[in-house]
């Protein structure tokens, strides 16, 4: 009989094999993690205790992978990050990202769907791969999750697998987005709520178009933001920050910057004549 892991609220997840690589990480990490933060870690009853499944992560912190990380290990279903090829190649950091099953990203694939081909043999394998649909940490002025990237519902569509949506608030006010100092004190706390899996039923029998695959990563960054709601206690704003748009918009203003001074510049001229 596999031997179990009490979770909150007296559920018990079966204790999958983790690998002396990930052991290592947590022995190097979760020490650091535990003094600096507290710890508000709830959801863990929606983490599927057989199979293989995504979680969807919200990203507005260069700490909150280690500190989610924590959370995703002591579920005993520790995550899969994706991460740029390059990496399983670079000497110590390459072995540590292929012992602890880190997924390479194959960007310079011209099919979208064969650059997450290693995420869809993990998913497949029974593993748990996690998302940050973002690809980035938010740019969002209230750090509410943004416009999500497509890779998180091309994986899951294609597998069918559970997507649980996992929001996270705490790790941001330890070291802010883009900072490079940690604020301390006074202590912090990181918050964590995995919700129940995102339904993305209606897409299976549909063919993954961009619109398709828009449309369900819309579903899923709803989905976590409604998770960060609870947690913050405050709605997000209606319309998702959407960083696409706010580049087309700087650059229509700059333009429209460039060409104001030249055409005051004819119309004075005309004056003067």
């Amino acid at each position: 009989m596999r031997p179990t892991q009490v979770l909150e609220k007296g559920v018990r997840v079966p204790r999958r094999r983790i690998g002396f690589w990930y052991r290592f990480a947590a022995v190097l990490c979760k020490p650091p993690l535990v003094v600096l933060v507290k710890r508000d870690w709830r959801g863990m009853e929606n983490i599927p205790a057989e199979g293989g499944f995504i979680t969807a992560v919200n990203h507005n912190s260069h700490v909150d992978p280690f500190a989610y990380a924590h959370y995703q290990y002591n579920t005993g279903r520790v995550p899969r990050f994706l991460a740029k090829a390059g990496l399983f190649k670079k000497g110590f950091v390459g072995a540590a990202m292929r012992g602890t099953g880190q997924i390479p990203v194959y960007r310079e694939s011209t099919d979208a769907l064969s650059a997450f081909r290693a995420a869809i043999d993990a998913v497949e394998r029974g593993e748990c791969v996690a998302f940050y649909p973002e690809g980035t940490i938010t740019r969002d002025p209230g750090q509410w999750p943004m416009t999500g990237k497509t890779g998180a519902a091309r994986v899951a569509l294609q597998t069918k697998c559970p997507v649980i949506p996992v929001a996270q608030w705490g790790a941001n006010l330890l070291l802010p987005p883009y900072a490079k100092k940690l604020n301390i004190l006074p202590r912090k706390t990181h918050h964590v709520l995995a919700g129940p899996p995102v339904d993305l039923s209606r897409f299976y029998d549909k063919e993954m178009t961009p619109e398709v695959l828009k449309e369900a990563t819309e579903v899923i960054m709803a989905a976590i933001t409604a998770q960060l709601e609870v947690i913050r206690g405050e709605k997000a704003p209606q319309t998702p920050y959407d960083p696409k748009q706010v580049r087309i918009e700087q650059r229509r203003r700059a333009r429209a910057h460039e060409t104001r001074p030249h055409a005051k510049t004819e119309q004075e001229e005309g004056h003067g004549k």
